[in-house]
């Protein structure tokens, strides 16, 4: 696998559509389309409750670090990676899910926020700032 390396490389040089793609192959989506269809899940996978469903995912994995100063994090981390891991992948399961019911590709909208992100925080004024781009 692939890491990226912050030091030598921006976010938009990392997530290039080949990394991307090779990071989430068509068989994965497919993988995601046959779990759900095998089931008959296709009329519960609304728009509204998909995004419900990636809120309440991203609701379990904060559990794991509510009331939690760094090394207690650092901690939780290490002695809850497997269920972390897991819901970091039930949400993108259902983003993905989401994205491609809604017909958005993923890639592609991941590539033009960056490109957004980028323009509402020059690196001149956000380096080191966690200000809100219209408090820089």
């Amino acid at each position: 696998m692939t890491t990226r390396n912050p030091e030598t490389e921006t976010s938009s040089e990392w997530l290039t559509r080949d990394r991307l793609m090779s990071a989430l192959p068509d068989a994965l989506l497919e993988k995601i389309r046959a779990f759900r269809d095998e089931r008959d899940w296709a009329p519960f996978h609304n728009p509204k409750d998909m995004a419900i469903a990636i809120s309440l995912e991203a609701s379990e994995l904060l559990e794991h670090f509510l009331w939690k100063n760094p090394e207690e994090v650092t901690a939780r981390v290490e002695s809850h990676r497997e269920a972390i891991s897991e819901e970091i992948a039930d949400i993108a399961i259902y983003l993905t899910e989401l994205a491609d019911n809604l017909g958005i590709d993923l890639a592609d909208a991941m590539e033009a926020k960056l490109a957004k992100n980028a323009a509402k925080y020059p690196v001149e004024k956000a380096r080191g700032s966690a200000a809100k781009y219209n408090e820089l």
